[in-house]
């Protein structure tokens, strides 16, 4: 097993700086083998990536970690040294206590655990402030040992300050940020750094844009070229950010650097992101049980780059010609919340 670095989160738990998403087995990347792909999450556990992130609303995510989680302790006995961290996204609606607790068990039995190392919470509608006492349920169940990590996911940082303030403890937030999106340095970041939240980010990749297979590409168009839900999200990214055209000289610039490290483009833009100052992991997705989308090597191999400050520099060359997504987009978050 590889050694890969680790973030304590506020609640003591630890977890991987680079942790597997799951949001590729909801269906919306493809057909699932649910038998293949907890197979294939062995893979990732023996290569030392150990923490795995999910959603209620990730179609069978919780239940596939839940079987692998079941194997792991039959065939490990005790505790397996796995994290699993799955999200609440309820529809604006009542939030008594009885519908927190529904939904926390649910995750609960289907994930086959006693305690949930780390719910995040995302609401739809900040104009609804049940998500408040949704909110404040969850941390009690957090004081009672039901959940260890209590966070947030795509809360903008007027939102995340409001709840601080309440006196409830936030661990994380969940949030996009990647070379394309840095919308979390303009606000959160000073925020999050100044009350110990960590940020754990997606889409630091653009679903794949982010990588060889696009440099010096023609523009992909449609859904024959933009195939799965990722590549059509962060290529609508791309448009917003400064088109095709620009994107394709950062990709040359970080093919230079990646070939200066012997690595990939996709190793230097998550070292990119897990240095910036309140990044506690990167969130890369994973096609469990599609043979050969396994980037496990590029992903250890962005835990031994260094970026230097010339590297910064020839990257920051061309991120300051592109569109300020703060203005345009607003907060992160924004997007999901018209």
């Amino acid at each position: 097993m590889s050694l890969v670095p680790k973030v304590r989160l506020t609640g003591g738990l630890e977890v991987c700086r680079v942790l597997n998403g799951m949001w590729q087995v909801s269906g919306a990347h493809g057909a699932v083998d649910p038998v293949k792909a907890v197979q294939a999450m062995d893979l990732y556990m023996s290569s030392g990536l150990t923490s795995f992130d999910m959603a209620d609303i990730y179609g069978p995510a919780e239940e596939i970690y839940g079987n692998f989680y079941s194997q792991l302790k039959s065939r490990e006995g005790g505790t397996p040294s796995v994290q699993g961290l799955t999200k609440w996204v309820p529809r604006p609606g009542p939030m008594n206590r009885k519908v927190v607790e529904n939904a926390v068990e649910r995750s609960l039995r289907r994930m086959q655990v006693d305690t949930l190392d780390c719910l995040q919470f995302h609401y739809w509608d900040y104009n609804d402030k049940r998500y408040l006492e949704a909110l404040g349920h969850l941390s009690d169940m957090q004081r009672e040992g039901t959940i260890r990590e209590l966070s947030l996911t795509n809360f903008d940082t007027q939102h995340l300050e409001e709840i601080v303030d309440k006196g409830i403890r936030i661990s994380s937030n969940q949030v996009q940020y990647s070379l394309i999106d840095r919308r979390p340095a303009a606000r959160m970041e000073e925020f999050c750094l100044k009350h110990d939240i960590k940020l754990l980010t997606y889409g630091t990749l653009g679903g794949g844009l982010l990588s060889e297979r696009y440099l010096t590409s023609a523009e992909p168009k449609g859904k024959a070229e933009l195939y799965t839900a990722s590549l059509s999200k962060y290529k609508n990214m791309v448009d917003t950010w400064g088109g095709w055209n620009l994107f394709q000289e950062l990709l040359n610039v970080l093919s230079s650097i990646a070939k200066h490290h012997s690595c990939s483009i996709a190793s230097v833009a998550t070292r990119y992101i897990l240095d910036q100052p309140a990044v506690g992991g990167v969130i890369v997705g994973c096609r469990l049980g599609v043979p050969g989308a396994e980037h496990i090597h590029d992903t250890l191999q962005s835990f031994r780059v260094e970026l230097s400050p010339q590297d910064l520099s020839e990257i920051e060359g061309v991120l300051k010609r592109s569109r300020d997504l703060m203005s345009l987009i607003g907060d992160c978050g924004a997007e999901y919340r018209g």
